[in-house]
């Protein structure tokens, strides 16, 4: 783990979004990145479109991928480190695939031999072009592409968890290829957590790649269910965090707050500097948290038709570059910020079967109780436990507090038992895993 937490923003160009790279201009990239450095972040994450950089798929065209490493170096210049998505894919309710995968043309992303053959060349492709930049973080495999293999997508390509397991391995096997050594991951949006049919699973998510990436958005039900100054919402980001060590098989695997936003109007703009502060102290206090990286560097310009409406003003700064409140939040927590949680012991115990999901999403069980937990635990100061209640759905003969290992805590506090039910005191965060003897 790092000494410090990094701090960063997913890049949008201010002038034409991420069509820029069918314009390219080397100095607005410039002016762009000297307006987000200057904030104190430290690194940016940077979105080429694929149809735009591999057309066919024998054509990855060679001076869009040059413009690409242009950027990368403008960055380091501006002592800016980079992690780029490949496959994009989508973006802000846009999807941008090469016609060679659509129509006529109709291959399944994730299954189809040729389209994987296409896409492990151009992950390569892109990943060696940056090898030997030092502010090269590695690849992304494209931008929360699980929304493409199931609903609501209108059109997925669908895909069973052992497929799409397969792809993630070969596609994570090309960025290492192109780039030995760097941090090469994959993202995906949070139905990999919360829904129950989603063939990206949360053990891909916490075991495959260098890192686990979550992505926080509270308008998936959270906000409109508990306001924007609830514990639900102010703490989501790290309910996500601590969610994916559920299935992690290091304990101390790092994650990466890879998207976080603030989205108006359930987070209205004159209340998102307070949103921002409130999310970014509450993942602070998660062990284990590699970076945050906010979304998004630049409002969208009102010159561009059809996006949502959120969508036009989610940037730290405005379409002209100049830092909203929200920024100097951000740059307050990246200049000044400590890293250091307590140690966890006990967590909420989640449901290991992928088809129990939503249990944990908004509305469900386990994602109630924890914020029960964390509100109590909050209202009885720094340290104090609050109970918490699991029903088994049989009788217990024995509950053993284990670590993630499922090696026996001797120290831990003990649950109380009666019948099904299972009582603990935990701290807010704290993690929990019980072995339980059916009687």
């Amino acid at each position: 783990m790092p000494a410090a937490v990094r701090f960063g923003v997913n890049y949008t160009p201010s002038q034409g979004w991420f069509h820029h790279w069918l314009d390219f201009d080397l100095d607005a990239v410039r002016a762009d990145l000297d307006s987000v450095s200057a904030l104190g972040l430290d690194h940016i994450r940077i979105f080429p479109l694929w149809p735009y950089f591999q057309p066919d798929r024998a054509l990855i065209r060679p001076r869009a991928v040059e413009q690409l490493v242009q950027l990368v170096d403008a960055a380091a210049e501006r002592g800016l480190d980079v992690n780029v998505d490949g496959l994009q894919g989508h973006l802000s309710s846009f999807d941008f695939l090469p016609a060679w995968t659509r129509t006529w043309h109709r291959r399944n992303l994730f299954t189809d031999p040729e389209v994987l053959d296409g896409q492990a060349a151009y992950l390569h492709t892109l990943a060696a072009a940056l090898a030997d930049r030092p502010n090269f973080l590695g690849m992304t495999l494209g931008n929360e592409v699980n929304q493409f293999s199931a609903g609501p997508h209108p059109d997925p390509d669908r895909a069973t968890a052992g497929q799409i397991d397969a792809w993630l391995e070969r596609m994570l096997a090309a960025c290492e290829r192109g780039a030995p050594g760097k941090l090469h991951l994959h993202a995906e949006y949070d139905a990999t957590w919360y829904q129950d049919d989603m063939p990206f699973t949360p053990a891909q998510a916490a075991r495959r790649g260098a890192l686990t990436a979550v992505h926080s958005w509270v308008f998936n039900g959270t906000a409109q269910r508990h306001g924007r100054t609830s514990v639900a919402t102010e703490h989501h980001a790290a309910y996500l965090i601590e969610l994916s060590k559920a299935w992690a098989d290091d304990p101390h695997r790092p994650v990466w707050l890879q998207e976080v936003g603030a989205p108006a109007p359930l987070i209205p703009a004159e209340h998102a500097a307070a949103f921002a502060e409130a999310t970014v102290a509450n993942a602070l206090d998660c062990p284990d948290l590699w970076g945050i990286t906010w979304w998004c560097s630049h409002d969208v310009s009102r010159g561009l038709a059809d996006f949502p409406e959120l969508e036009y003003t989610l940037g730290l700064l405005t379409n002209d570059r100049r830092p909203k409140d929200l920024a100097r939040s951000l740059s307050r927590a990246a200049r000044e910020h400590t890293h250091a949680p307590a140690p966890r012991t006990t967590a909420l115990t989640v449901p290991a079967g992928p088809a129990a999901r939503s249990r944990g999403a908004p509305g469900g069980d386990v994602f109630g109780a924890f914020f029960r937990m964390t509100a109590d635990g909050g209202a009885a100061g720094a340290g104090g436990r609050a109970p918490a209640t699991l029903t088994a759905g049989f009788e217990i003969a024995e509950a053993t507090v284990t670590d993630l290992l499922e090696r026996p805590l001797a120290d831990a506090p003990r649950p109380d038992r009666e019948g099904a039910r299972i009582t603990v005191r935990l701290r807010p965060f704290e993690l929990m895993t019980l072995r339980l003897r059916r009687r």
